[in-house]
């Protein structure tokens, strides 16, 4: 293509973006259009308003973020069929509603991130746009087939990975690879295992998976939305942009310390004690636990019925609580088990005493009249109820759980003074114990009534404010009268008042306990344990997941050494695995450096493949302890006057260094790692930790040293 020819091209590509653009200004004004008229709400009910509303406001967020990147792209058939690659799908409505923009989910976009020279996809021409905000600045070409030409695929992703790095991940619609478009495609109804090394693109594949799932299946997983599941929330803040920027807003973000609404986690176990309250062996302790507290009296406890006394002795108690357990009902549900036997013992004996001697039980109806008040007085009966409580009590999974922690006899490692100072680890054991105890129904029923009257004293007072407005309109002239009138309707206005929730669907799922969910992706999934899975499951009954991880970066102590160990109990032969092999985040001098640490601590991994060199030698340099907080703030000072992001990681414990566990996930254009030889000295969780710190940086890497510096960093240049 000659300059001019190209200068030309370049004219036209303008035109047609600038018209794309147009459409998407116009479809923006005719929704926002249709939202002022749907809030009005004339000739609605307040619930099919609320429902039009969400789905305008819904369908507005989509439309604005595709302002940015709105068209990256264009093919070109070997049937002279031309087709525009985008963020979403635009329509010619007056063309048949011919497709102007292809959305980058559809399948006729997929030749775009597929098609190569060897396999063109029936496709001549790929042209990749470079934009500025609205602006289209450049395209690049790659002409498939040519004989003796090459692929050119890599000027739009080589931009994109050396780019300095912002505040949170980007999407990368406009990049995607080949290998990434398979999985990101890939249409499995179970479980999907993404494993790959650093810089891999593993976590933003998996984020464009779910936006793939959601345009596919939109109508089958909207209705309960997405969970994604990551290490920590400087993690999801950084990921937590990707999908809004894709159009998808129902979805809901944790850390597995935020699966229980209001709990809050304050404290770090020890590592035996990780490992044993991940491990499934936790579940024996707590069953043991929920079944010492289901007793029977030591001595028979009298309960005055009337006129005569009835004991609950310890065959009865017995007797119940088998019954009971056999119920198959959780503790708190199969309460109502144990109180029917007791009291049918109870009642049984008192009216054998009451009508001894003119009562016998042929007569049936006389006999049961007489259980019923029985009945009814045992229910009254403080002592009773008292004693019930003792034998059978409602327990609460945190009041379980902080007694099991510090009875006299807890197991060593469960073992602490402070009994509900939360850990990340006592989450899927408090979310076990919801199931295993079950729900406390007369506090069921008391919440309730109370939620009812609630409900009929703000429909009282929405009747007495339109009581009011009546009044009102008899004083008024017309207009006034009719603007009231079509403005307010008392039915409206009590639906507003007591059904009406605002909330979207991210919002009532994040406040839901039992929420379940469509989806759910989990990201550094190799640090969950067995306990943390089954909690997951739980809230995935389909269960389809993508599960995103790397086995060599595992630090915590109950996490996976396999995928299978992990899924096949729950997803016997419904899990797939595929592995990214390319690194596009690391560059090959810092890779070099990282790959001989992950051959000393993981001999049969094999490190990802690095696209590019940054031409820059990440370097070490050994200072005393006096120079160390000088030679930091040095690299700050430097690292402040350049473009993008850095950070600094080290131990715990040196001031200005942050954990390497903080920073799994993230990407940074500059690394100073402070101390490597006191990370190593943590074991094989110290080595992983190390692995972690090296590959963040996407440019530069530092490393400062007190000591030797370890064998296993003999790449980097000394300074």
């Amino acid at each position: 293509m000659t300059d001019l020819g190209y200068d030309e091209e370049l004219r036209s590509e303008r035109s047609y973006v600038a018209g794309l653009y147009a459409r998407l200004d116009a479809e923006r004004a005719r929704v926002k259009g249709a939202l002022k008229d749907a809030l009005a709400g004339e000739g609605r009910t307040a619930m099919e308003r609320d429902d039009e509303v969400r789905a305008l406001g819904k369908e507005l967020k989509r439309l604005h973020v595709a302002d940015g990147g709105l068209c990256f792209g264009r093919l070109d058939s070997l049937d002279d069929e031309t087709s525009y690659i985008g963020r979403i799908g635009l329509f010619d409505e007056k063309n048949d509603y011919r497709p102007v923009l292809l959305d980058w989910r559809a399948p006729a976009a997929r030749p775009f991130y597929v098609a190569t020279a060897v396999t063109p996809e029936n496709m001549r021409r790929r042209r990749q746009f470079h934009t500025r905000g609205r602006r289209l600045v450049d395209f690049t070409d790659e002409v498939f087939g040519r004989p003796g030409g090459g692929e050119r695929g890599d000027a739009a992703l080589l931009a994109a990975v050396n780019a300095p790095r912002g505040e949170g991940m980007r999407d990368i619609v406009s990049t995607i690879q080949a290998e990434q478009d398979e999985i990101i495609r890939l249409d499995h109804p179970g479980v999907l295992v993404i494993e790959g090394g650093p810089g891999t693109g593993k976590t933003v594949v998996a984020l464009h998976r779910v936006a793939y799932l959601l345009y596919t299946h939109r109508e089958r997983m909207e209705r309960h939305g997405v969970l994604v599941v990551g290490p920590n929330p400087a993690f999801l803040n950084h990921i937590g942009r990707v999908l809004p920027s894709l159009g998808e807003s129902d979805v809901v973000f944790m850390t597995p310390g935020d699966l229980l609404p209001g709990l809050r986690v304050t404290a770090e176990d020890a590592e035996e004690t990780a490992r044993l309250k991940g491990s499934l062996k936790i579940l024996d302790v707590l069953k043991a636990a929920i079944a010492d507290r289901q007793r029977v009296p030591g001595q028979p406890v009298p309960i005055q019925l009337g006129e005569v006394t009835a004991r609950i002795d310890a065959e009865t108690a017995e007797w119940a609580r088998e019954e009971a357990r056999a119920s198959g009902l959780p503790h708190n549900e199969a309460r109502a088990v144990f109180v029917d036997i007791v009291t049918y013992v109870l009642t049984e004996r008192a009216i054998s005493r009451i009508g001894r001697g003119w009562l016998s039980r042929e007569d049936r109806d006389e006999w049961e009249r007489l259980r019923s008040g029985l009945v009814k007085d045992l229910a009254a009966d403080e002592k009773f109820t008292a004693t019930i409580d003792g034998l059978w009590p409602i327990l609460t999974p945190e009041g379980l759980l902080a007694d099991l922690y510090t009875s006299p006899g807890a197991h060593p490692a469960l073992s602490r003074v402070d009994g509900d100072a939360w850990t990340v680890s006592d989450v899927p054991l408090l979310d076990e114990l919801y199931t295993m105890l079950g729900r406390d129904k007369a506090a069921d029923r008391a919440a309730e009534q109370a939620a009812e009257r609630e409900r009929t004293a703000k429909a009282e007072y929405a009747a007495g404010v339109m009581d009011g407005l009546v009044k009102r309109e008899d004083s008024m002239d017309d207009e006034d009268h009719l603007f009231a009138h079509d403005l307010l309707y008392a039915e409206d206005l009590a639906e507003r008042f007591v059904e009406a929730d605002t909330r979207d669907l991210a919002e009532r799922a994040a406040a839901d306990r039992e929420w379940t969910y469509r989806h759910v992706v989990v990201d550094e999934a190799q640090e969950l344990s067995e306990m943390d899975w089954r909690a997951l499951m739980r809230r995935c009954p389909s269960r389809s997941f993508t599960v995103v991880g790397d086995l060599a970066q595992r630090r915590a102590a109950a996490g996976a050494r396999s995928w299978g160990t992990m899924l096949e109990p729950y997803v016997p032969g419904r899990w797939v695995y595929r592995s990214l092999s390319v690194n596009y985040r690391t560059p090959a001098e810092i890779m070099d450096v990282a790959a001989a640490l992950l051959a000393e601590f993981a001999p049969g991994v094999k490190p990802p493949e690095s696209v590019r060199a940054c031409g820059v030698r990440p370097w070490a340099r050994r200072v005393t302890e006096a120079e160390l907080p000088a030679a930091i703030e040095e690299f700050v000072r430097d690292e402040a006057d350049r473009p993008g992001t850095s950070i600094v990681i080290g131990p715990p414990g040196v001031p200005g260094t942050v954990p390497a566990s903080e920073t799994k996930g993230l990407e940074f254009d500059a690394v100073l790692v402070v101390e490597p030889e006191r990370i190593l000295a943590d074991g094989p969780r110290g080595s992983a930790e190390l692995y972690v710190a090296l590959t963040r940086a996407t440019q530069r890497l530092g490393v400062l040293h007190q000591g030797p510096l370890p064998s296993v960093l003999a790449g980097l240049h000394s300074e």
